[in-house]
């Protein structure tokens, strides 16, 4: 017997035994109770860091404990293998990013195992695989017949290094997730799902989520973020055109003194013909913390005063987010507080703190002298609920009882409703790349047809190494989006990528998150096809994941909690802890 530890020695001999006698590969067994446990699989950069070792550390210790129990346990591992970071570093290194992937994969897995985690490697996939992705390609296809994926133009969030769209969730002050390079926004076609059909679905289940951290359950809620107002209509002066806005704050609708509109309202389009105005507007910074705008030359009438206001252009409101047009209420939200100073727009204050309302006097003219003192003495807004003043019939109601009553009196004359309205958007999908699941979806003179499968597959390396890098460096084409084609069309001719199906113009992938969607099935099913599609049936209880180990981070951008729901009309839902 050895008087020391030697972890090489003692080590290798039992993970050499574990591995000889599949001591962690499970098989179906009617007659044990099962648990299935997951943790989010690694992206293969090259190396396992210590990151990684706390996250699958834990599922380990779980599922070792589950099997002296006497569980039937199934603890898989994978690989999220698609996306920039192998197409960057095959430009890099002049190889193909399926070679610089799968290489990476092996010495991934060797650390692993080196590790003595408990995986049934029997059922390792990589989502990069045909054979993997073609379920992703077929979940598309499904969502498509059920009209849950569209296509439409968008302004998106689009990263200048990465030369690519990125989702809301992946755009983290301002700045890409992955680079920190400055967002901006383009005008695009892309595909979307329809994610919003069950935003309050989502709302109403998160409270069902008992085993789940209250931090992961609450970044949920506030992602979906539910809220209830009123839309309103304002007449456009001298047409018959109207413009809808969405507010939660019609307690300040008295205090509109003017409007802020997307430059890609429809409106702008109809109305605005001077083209120094529309050349002015294209300039607009792409940086909504400048706070531009430029007055369209048209008016709108605030329904409850009657008076004109200027409808200005402004670069910070955006049509895909709500109307694509806003109210403007400088005394009581500081970004049209701001707006206003720059360009010496009205501030007219129609909330204030109790504590701080003006001595109510005899001579109402007096007390509106005093409060035109106080707005142009302003030094910020004034954001908070409170009192109404210089608001009508409303004057003197609180802002909760003011809110109420005037959505109640614009219901009933005609000028706005009640909705709920929820910040989360429909999901754009697509990824300007070549390094990712393909759209199943062609392009054809008769118009749009989804196929399966179209596979993104490497050959054989070229020549030499010298003649592979100067090929893929030349291939790289920076900026314009235009010249996409040209990017795939290099890689392709040159002989370092193909693509194989009927494709004419196949310029859109997947995003990497979507390869999460059905990862828990494929890891039960493995490379066995069918049985996927089988999943919603009584008998797929069996492979319902028990045990999810992510990150709280994970717990906000990863999309298979939101599509969860979308997936369970197609392959059926079970219950999962986090």
């Amino acid at each position: 017997m050895e008087q020391k530890y030697n972890p090489i020695h003692i080590e290798t001999k039992w993970q050499e035994f574990w591995e000889e006698n599949r001591l962690f590969s499970v098989h179906e067994n009617a007659d044990l109770p099962k648990f299935y446990c997951l943790e989010m699989f690694p992206y293969p950069s090259g190396r396992i860091h210590m990151g990684h070792v706390r996250n699958y550390v834990i599922g380990d210790v779980i599922t070792r404990y589950k099997k002296m129990r006497g569980f039937n346990v199934l603890h898989p591992m994978g690989w999220d293998a698609f996306g920039m970071p192998a197409e960057n570093a095959a430009i890099k290194h002049g190889m193909h990013p399926s070679k610089w992937t799968y290489d990476n994969i092996d010495y991934m897995r060797r650390q692993l195992k080196k590790m003595g985690l408990g995986y049934d490697w029997q059922r390792e996939v990589a989502t990069c695989n045909p054979g993997y992705y073609k379920w992703n390609q077929w979940f598309f296809i499904k969502m498509l017949e059920q009209g849950l994926a569209y296509k439409k133009s968008s302004s998106v969030n689009w990263c200048p290094s990465c030369e690519t769209v990125l989702a809301n969730e992946q755009v983290i002050d301002e700045g890409c997730w992955r680079c920190d390079s400055t967002v901006t926004q383009k005008e695009l076609e892309q595909w979307f799902f329809r994610i919003t059909d069950y935003a309050e679905e989502l709302l109403k289940d998160a409270d069902t989520l008992t085993g789940w951290p209250e931090k992961v359950v609450t970044m949920q809620r506030n992602w979906i973020g539910r809220s209830e107002g009123v839309e309103v209509d304002f007449n456009i002066s001298g047409t018959d055109r109207k413009m809808r806005i969405f507010t939660t704050r019609q307690d300040t609708l008295y205090g509109t003194t003017f409007m802020s509109i997307a430059r890609t309202h429809p409106l702008v389009t109809d109305l605005v013909k001077d083209e120094k105005i529309l050349k002015a507007i294209i300039s607009l910074s792409d940086d909504p913390e400048e706070k531009e705008g430029v007055f369209t030359g048209f008016h709108a009438e605030n329904p409850l005063t009657g008076k004109e206001i200027p409808v200005y252009v402004a670069n910070f409101v955006l049509m895909e987010y709500g109307t694509g047009a806003v109210m403007a209420v400088p005394a009581h939200d500081q970004r049209d507080f701001e707006f206003a100073k720059k360009y010496d727009l009205p501030i007219d204050i129609v909330i204030e703190k109790e504590e701080d309302r003006v001595q109510k006097s005899e001579d109402r003219k007096q007390n509106r002298e005093q409060r035109t003192k106080d707005s142009e003495s302003l030094t910020e807004a004034f954001e908070d609920y409170g009192i109404l003043v210089e608001s009508a019939q409303f004057s003197g109601l609180s802002s909760k009882d003011a809110r109420e009553q005037i959505a109640e009196y614009l219901e009933k004359e005609g000028m706005g409703r009640k909705v709920v309205n929820y910040k989360l958007r429909d999901w754009g999908i697509s990824r300007q790349r070549y390094w990712g699941c393909p759209v199943p979806v062609i392009h054809t003179d008769d118009g749009e047809i989804p196929v399966q499968l179209l596979t993104v597959k490497p050959v054989p390396r070229l020549q030499s190494d010298a003649a592979q890098q100067h090929v893929v460096t030349q291939s790289r084409v920076v900026g314009e989006l235009d010249k996409f084609d040209d990017r795939i069309g290099a890689l392709i001719g040159r002989g370092l990528a193909t693509l194989e199906g009927p494709v004419s113009r196949l310029r859109k992938r997947q995003g990497r998150q979507l390869d999460s969607v059905i990862f828990d099935r494929f890891f039960a099913d493995g490379y066995g096809i069918g049985r996927i599609e089988e999943i919603g049936r009584a008998d797929g209880a069996q492979i319902r994941l028990d045990q999810h180990v992510p990150g709280s981070q994970g717990g906000q951008l990863h999309a298979g909690i939101l599509l969860g729901h979308n997936r369970g009309e197609l392959l059926g839902n079970g219950d999962c802890r986090v």
